[in-house]
């Protein structure tokens, strides 16, 4: 099965998607998808480093004759080709970089964004951001103390638990059905009371490159 891609029509799903969220509970909610939440240069220079490796001993032992002034040429392309290779692949980046690298590295940009994109200052603590980070394939939510009042912690727990499952394997429709199923929840324990304005944009915000 092909999965759905992040693309402008999945911006605009979830822009309707948060709208209607937003119609039944005072909660402010955004959501942030990116490509990566770090840079990952380490991982690239780490596969590099391999494949010259690899290349080096081979043309140490090979059989057959190589120039010994064509060797470092040859190493340091190998370095070069296999590191930009890494670049444009989230799956070698993952395979040459820590778990814990990667989860810290999500966990301190979706704390940057909630302050950054002004979640941290709604006029009744009501801010939800919602961070996918694709490379990671990592879910964070930070929610504001309003919000983590009125919803009972077991419900809470469940729903972060979902949604986290869904941040494992990125794809925007299982995405938007688990955000579908998170503000139902918040629906039910923060309900609108249309005293609460939009305070912030309801598009999500797309940083894929």
């Amino acid at each position: 099965m092909t999965r759905s891609r992040f693309d402008s029509t999945a911006c605009e799903t979830l822009a309707g998607c948060i709208n209607e969220i937003e119609r039944g509970t005072d909660v402010e909610l955004v959501i942030v998808v990116r490509g990566r939440s770090a840079n990952y240069a380490h991982a690239d220079y780490l596969f590099g480093f391999v494949v010259a490796l690899i290349v080096l001993i081979f043309l140490i032992f090979s059989p057959f004759p190589f120039p010994a002034f064509l060797v470092p040429i040859d190493v340091a392309v190998a370095f070069v080709v296999a590191a930009l290779i890494s670049w444009k692949s989230n799956f070698l980046r993952r395979l040459f970089s820590r778990e814990k690298f990667r989860k810290q590295a999500v966990r301190t940009a979706a704390a940057a964004m909630f302050y950054e994109a002004g979640i941290a200052n709604t006029n009744e603590e009501m801010g939800v951001i919602i961070y996918l980070s694709l490379l990671e394939r990592r879910l964070e939510l930070i929610a504001d103390r309003g919000v983590l009042k009125k919803v009972p912690p077991q419900d809470w727990n469940r729903e972060v638990f979902e949604l986290h499952e869904v941040g494992k394997t990125p794809d925007a429709k299982s995405f938007q059905t688990a955000i579908e199923k998170f503000g139902k929840l918040l629906a039910e324990h923060v309900p609108a009371t249309g005293e609460n304005p939009n305070e912030l944009p309801d598009k999500p915000r797309f940083e894929l490159k």
